[in-house]
């Protein structure tokens, strides 16, 4: 690791303009992998504003949304009577991401701005990594990939988005709120992230000194059941390989509103709109539901590695949808 200047910062203004004045400066807090990043020679800030001790944690309410802030970690925001209550599939999300000691070391904020677990993207000694080194090509592409992308994937670049939490906050139209250079912004979550396209290295909208101060959630409707489901190799403490987080209104037999993303399959938390527009209107039943996950999936682009995805993610979608509906019935 190269030598850096480290800040503990005690006053949000200050340090967004210490860090936006700087381009070797970034921020510092639990759930970003930035020490990580910095361990494996990724990363080379020459200063690290620590954020950890900020007024940006905790959760409030109101009658349709609760607001976390940015500090607040996973295991706090699982814990919340609220969430428990009116957002089963984001306290399941939480719960099955990580062990719980990290759970209660990461944050909302760091957690949705973790970067990529490529192994391609985390070794330096590979050259290949459009991501770390713009314009060097794609080593995932040809290498190893099982872990890899299926939806949003582009021609440079099919690294997964590792986030367990951002898909239901996805599903749920979740705002971030952020405090930067030129004042407080508030960004949609599915607008959050950006597609890898040709520039694999910008991830999302956030300018460099932007920092996440909240995240507003949307309530479900009392009538809404939701689920998520993680599919992976082992029990626990492993990236998806798959997963669905589902919410469902149903009345007489037949789906009010849907909502569904999934995990484990895009290069971003991939907000299902076509399953949810077969959804709608239709009966809760396997029919509906095999061919909402048929429309979830049909525009992915597979490599031989990363096939078994566009099944799995399929019946994946398919068995969260059963479960939601048989509770409602």
């Amino acid at each position: 690791m190269h030598p850096f200047e480290y800040t503990l910062a005690d006053d949000a203004d200050q340090a967004v303009a210490v860090v936006t004045a700087d381009p070797h400066t970034s921020f510092l807090a639990g759930g970003t992998t930035q020490l990580d990043l910095m361990k494996d020679g990724v990363l080379s800030p020459e200063r690290l504003v620590d954020i950890t001790r900020l007024p940006l944690k905790g959760v409030t309410h109101t009658d349709t949304a609760i607001r976390v802030g940015a500090l607040t970690t996973m295991e706090e925001l699982a814990a919340d009577p609220v969430v428990r209550e009116r957002l089963p599939f984001v306290r399941e999300a939480l719960l099955l991401g990580a062990s719980t000691q990290l759970r209660n070391m990461a944050t909302i904020g760091g957690n949705l701005l973790q970067r990529a677990r490529c192994r391609y993207f985390r070794d330096p000694t590979v050259p290949a990594c459009n991501k770390r080194n713009p314009g060097s090509g794609c080593a995932a592409i040809t290498g190893i990939h099982r872990m890899h992308a299926i939806l949003g994937t582009s021609d440079h670049c099919i690294a997964l988005h590792a986030s367990d939490v951002a898909v239901p906050f996805a599903a749920l139209d979740a705002v971030v709120h952020t405090q930067g250079g030129n004042g407080r912004r508030s960004i949609p979550l599915t607008q959050f992230y950006l597609p890898p396209d040709d520039t694999p290295n910008v991830e999302n909208v956030l300018e460099h000194g932007e920092l996440i101060t909240a995240v507003e959630i949307p309530l479900l409707p009392a009538a809404a059941r939701s689920h998520y489901i993680k599919v992976r190799d082992r029990v626990s403490y492993e990236f998806a390989l798959v997963s669905a987080g589902v919410a469902l209104v149903t009345e007489d037999g037949l789906i009010q509103e849907a909502r569904v993303a999934l995990g484990g399959v895009g290069t971003l938390p991939w907000r299902a709109w076509d399953a949810e527009d077969v959804l709608r209107g239709s009966p809760a039943d396997t029919e509906a539901f095999r061919s909402a996950a048929e429309a979830a999936l049909q525009g992915a682009r597979p490599l031989p590695g990363t096939a078994f995805k566009v099944e799995l993610a399929k019946r994946t979608l398919v068995r969260t949808l059963e479960t939601v509906a048989g509770a409602q019935s």
